[in-house]
């Protein structure tokens, strides 16, 4: 039997989290550690063998170089700089194409051929630029773009109307980042719209400031950088989720940043829409109907985006 295996390439708070997580939750084999700090990445292999009797299942965890990935099913790139409370993602930008040029040809080198879950931000741009440089499927690069933000956005109304998270659909989409936007008009509980539910039942679902909601969904991350210097478990838990309906070929829609072929009006960037996620990567891109002004703010968005991808080829 074809055993599972994920290589992470940057092995710092979040590449260790997502380890660990895949570990946890039984949706890994083999373990791929990689990172400059190479004591650090042997470390955190040991790190994780030694969990191994306390875990669902067998892992084996191991370090290596770069080059040593091809036999990898999935390659999770968490590489780039640490992140830094009073810089926007899009200003790590530099740092992180000098990450980018120093590991696209080691990957090359591999031999790997599988798919990539990007999380290093800028999330976006980082996915274009790989896509293009590598000259991989855009249907096998996801990057978590808006799951972490659109799970924040499910805990803030289930916060406010004192409903299950999983009972409530709702999405962030466009950028990782500032500009993200919230295509209200489709955000439903246990999929009856919110705005007919408004209706029917102000008591329990009272009219919003959605901008106030957005604004505190955006600065749910800062919150937690501040606190502790870095994010973890959400985005560890969304990286898990997104492998998880790869290797099971869970047909799952799940909010990510994928490549964009003519959807919305936008092409040649990645930004986050519904997506379905299977065996073969994103298998079919869910274009929402969006309002006149949803879609001027998605299309905004997404010419962020497309700037900084620009910008990021004369780096």
């Amino acid at each position: 039997m074809k055993l599972r295996k994920v290589g992470i390439i940057g092995t710092g708070h979040v590449g260790s989290h997502v380890a660990f997580s895949l570990a946890l939750q039984g949706e890994v084999d083999e373990l791929y550690m990689m990172d400059i700090d190479e004591k650090k990445a042997k470390a955190q292999a040991m790190d994780v063998n030694d969990a191994v009797s306390y875990i669902p299942h067998k892992v084996i965890a191991t370090a290596g170089p770069i080059e040593g990935c091809g036999d990898c099913d999935i390659l999770v790139f968490s590489a780039g700089p640490l992140p830094n409370l009073y810089q926007d993602r899009l200003e790590s930008l530099g740092e992180t194409v000098e990450v980018l040029k120093d590991v696209i040809p080691r990957i090359k080198q591999s031999g790997f051929d599988g798919f990539i879950i990007s999380i290093s931000n800028p999330a976006d741009v980082v996915a274009t630029y790989l896509c293009k440089h590598l000259n991989w499927n855009p249907k096998h690069i996801i990057s978590t773009g808006t799951a972490l933000d659109s799970a924040r956005l499910q805990k803030e109304l289930a916060h406010i109307f004192n409903i299950s998270n999983r009972s409530i659909t709702a999405y962030c989409l466009g950028e990782h980042g500032g500009s993200a936007m919230v295509p209200w008009s489709h955000v439903c509980v246990q999929g009856k719209p919110l705005e007919q539910l408004q209706q029917e039942i102000p008591q329990r679902f009272p009219t919003l400031d959605n901008q106030q909601v957005l604004d505190d969904v955006k600065i749910g991350g800062y919150h937690v950088l501040a606190g502790k210097g870095s994010t973890e478990f959400g985005i560890a838990s969304a990286t898990t989720e997104l492998i998880r309906a790869v290797f099971h070929d869970e047909k799952k829609v799940l909010p990510c940043s994928c490549y964009l072929d003519g959807q919305y009006g936008e092409s040649g960037i990645f930004a986050s829409t519904p997506a379905v996620i299977g065996k073969d990567g994103i298998e079919d891109i869910l274009e929402l109907q969006l309002t006149v002004e949803e879609l001027t703010l998605f299309k905004a968005s997404c010419a962020i985006i497309r700037e900084h991808a620009t910008k990021a080829e004369t780096m």
